[in-house]
């Protein structure tokens, strides 16, 4: 997954906890990804540009429509390789392994996933965006 990618997913987890229609904190986003404010601020530039969020300086971002399918879809197939690797291949460590092939999964492996596990109809909106972990895969 690429940084493009790690942002939208992450303002789309922190989205799902905030009250409707406000912003997400530029510095929320920053502290999740682990990066500076200032870093969070030119990749919103980028994807603002892209017209998947809207950035307000001093206010935060909100995603578009497009925006927010993105995020939903990449959180998505967090999830579902995140329960596939614990639940069918008992990996312990199944959420660093997940981050290594969230990269490079195509939307039809993400299908035939889906197929062999057993997956909450919710998913993904079962994910906390505050503890960044699916509620049904908490050890």
């Amino acid at each position: 997954m690429g940084s493009r990618d790690r942002y939208l997913k992450v303002i789309y987890a922190l989205e799902r906890t905030r009250v409707a229609d406000t912003f997400i904190a530029t510095g929320a986003v920053a502290d999740v990804l682990d990066v500076h404010p200032s870093s969070a601020t030119e990749m919103f530039a980028k994807l603002e540009s892209e017209g998947l969020l809207h950035y307000e300086k001093y206010n935060g971002v909100t995603l578009t429509d497009a925006g927010r399918e993105r995020g939903r879809s990449l959180l998505k197939n967090s999830c579902l390789i995140q329960r596939f690797l614990r639940d069918v291949l008992e990996v312990t460590d199944y959420r660093e392994e997940a981050r290594a092939i969230e990269p490079v999964l195509n939307a039809d492996v993400a299908d035939r996933l889906s197929l062999l596990i057993d997956r909450p109809p919710e998913c993904p909106d079962c994910f906390d965006g505050e503890t960044g972990r699916c509620s049904y895969l908490d050890d």
